[in-house]
């Protein structure tokens, strides 16, 4: 019995989600300018949270935060963009990802029509990271989820999970009271 037109349907909505988030994983490894990645890849009303704990902020500015949108001239300086998030990531770690950085596609997690209506892409990716500041180096397994992704596989936002942890202990210079909870 063939497919139904429903299951052709999600069939190839699965396809091209698959498609379009291993493209955007494969202009990470190629370091694509983030500009490029945004108008690439993204919506146009883009949103990146990089997951963890605010303490975490005074040496990982792009750690739990919200990065919305993209910055132009008229934007104000206090407004976290989506272009500042890479300017952050970038200024403060270096990547050290190859070809087995990502799973091949196959292998990513895909719903076709959950979440918000639109799907959801999960990726789990693994690479050396290495601080910008002190040199440190780690290796770091971490998550990408993508949701909000439109009719082209164009995604809204982007949310990662790392080890802040390790992240963390390389970049901070100095001993820092974090509080107690």
């Amino acid at each position: 019995m063939p497919p139904t037109n429903n299951a052709t349907a999600i069939q190839a909505r699965d396809s091209l989600l698959r498609s379009r988030v291993h493209a955007f994983c494969q202009d990470l490894l190629a370091s694509t300018p983030p500009a490029q990645i945004l108008d690439q890849h993204f919506t146009d009303s883009p949103a990146i949270i990089q997951h963890g704990p605010n303490w975490a902020y005074r040496f990982l500015p792009f750690i739990g935060r919200h990065f919305l949108g993209r910055r132009t001239a008229t934007t104000p300086d206090a407004t976290r963009t989506c272009d500042d998030y890479f300017r952050m990531l970038f200024t403060s770690l270096i990547f050290r990802q190859d070809e087995t950085t990502y799973p091949p596609s196959s292998e990513f997690f895909v719903e076709t029509a959950g979440h918000d209506g639109n799907g959801a892409v999960v990726v789990i990716g693994a690479a050396e990271f290495e601080s910008v500041l002190t040199r440190k180096s780690w290796s770091e397994a971490y998550v990408y989820k993508f949701s909000g992704l439109n009719e082209r596989g164009q995604f809204q936002l982007w949310e990662i999970w790392g080890d802040v942890l390790n992240a963390w202990d390389a970049v901070r210079t100095e001993d820092v009271d974090i509080g107690t909870p």
